[in-house]
Protein backbone atom coordinates (compact mmCIF):
# COMPACT_ATOMS: atom_id res chain seq x y z
CA UNK A 1 0.00 0.00 0.00
CA UNK A 2 1.25 3.39 -0.89
CA UNK A 3 0.85 6.55 1.17
CA UNK A 4 -1.81 7.92 -1.15
CA UNK A 5 -4.00 4.84 -0.69
CA UNK A 6 -3.69 5.13 3.10
CA UNK A 7 -4.61 8.82 2.93
CA UNK A 8 -7.64 8.03 0.77
CA UNK A 9 -8.80 5.40 3.27
CA UNK A 10 -8.31 7.77 6.22
CA UNK A 11 -10.14 10.58 4.44
CA UNK A 12 -13.04 8.34 3.46
CA UNK A 13 -13.38 7.14 7.07
CA UNK A 14 -13.40 10.73 8.35
CA UNK A 15 -15.93 11.75 5.71
CA UNK A 16 -18.20 8.84 6.69
CA UNK A 17 -17.95 9.83 10.35
CA UNK A 18 -18.65 13.47 9.48
CA UNK A 19 -21.68 12.45 7.39
CA UNK A 20 -23.09 10.35 10.24
CA UNK A 21 -22.53 13.10 12.81
CA UNK A 22 -24.10 15.72 10.56
CA UNK A 23 -27.22 13.56 10.03
CA UNK A 24 -27.58 13.12 13.79
CA UNK A 25 -27.10 16.85 14.40
CA UNK A 26 -29.70 17.75 11.76
CA UNK A 27 -32.19 15.43 13.48
CA UNK A 28 -31.50 17.09 16.83
CA UNK A 29 -31.82 20.53 15.27
CA UNK A 30 -35.23 19.62 13.87
CA UNK A 31 -36.37 18.43 17.31
CA UNK A 32 -35.15 21.64 18.96
CA UNK A 33 -36.90 23.84 16.40
CA UNK A 34 -40.16 21.96 16.94
CA UNK A 35 -39.84 22.44 20.70
CA UNK A 36 -39.12 26.14 20.20
CA UNK A 37 -42.23 26.40 18.04
CA UNK A 38 -44.33 24.78 20.79
CA UNK A 39 -42.90 27.12 23.42
CA UNK A 40 -43.56 30.22 21.33
CA UNK A 41 -47.11 29.08 20.65
CA UNK A 42 -47.71 28.59 24.37
CA UNK A 43 -46.15 31.97 25.15
CA UNK A 44 -48.33 33.62 22.52
CA UNK A 45 -51.45 32.07 24.08
CA UNK A 46 -50.36 33.25 27.53
CA UNK A 47 -49.82 36.80 26.28
CA UNK A 48 -53.21 36.80 24.58
CA UNK A 49 -54.88 35.61 27.78
CA UNK A 50 -53.02 38.22 29.82
CA UNK A 51 -54.10 40.97 27.42
CA UNK A 52 -57.72 39.86 27.67
CA UNK A 53 -57.50 39.73 31.46
CA UNK A 54 -56.03 43.22 31.73
CA UNK A 55 -58.66 44.56 29.35
CA UNK A 56 -61.41 43.07 31.51
CA UNK A 57 -59.82 44.36 34.70
CA UNK A 58 -59.43 47.84 33.24
CA UNK A 59 -63.11 47.88 32.30
CA UNK A 60 -64.15 46.90 35.82
CA UNK A 61 -61.76 49.24 37.58
CA UNK A 62 -62.68 52.23 35.43
CA UNK A 63 -66.37 51.65 36.18
CA UNK A 64 -65.62 51.24 39.88
CA UNK A 65 -63.53 54.41 39.87
CA UNK A 66 -66.29 56.31 38.09
CA UNK A 67 -68.89 55.02 40.56
CA UNK A 68 -66.70 55.96 43.51
CA UNK A 69 -66.16 59.46 42.11
CA UNK A 70 -69.89 59.95 41.61
CA UNK A 71 -70.65 58.74 45.13
CA UNK A 72 -68.01 61.08 46.56
CA UNK A 73 -69.52 64.03 44.66
CA UNK A 74 -73.02 63.11 45.86
CA UNK A 75 -71.76 62.94 49.45
CA UNK A 76 -70.17 66.38 49.08
CA UNK A 77 -73.41 67.80 47.67
CA UNK A 78 -75.61 66.27 50.37
CA UNK A 79 -73.36 67.54 53.21
CA UNK A 80 -73.85 71.18 52.16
Amino acid sequence: MEATEILVIILSIFLAIFLFVSIVLIGLLIKVTLQIKKVTTAANKAVTNAEALTANISKVTSQAFLGKAIINQLKKLTKK
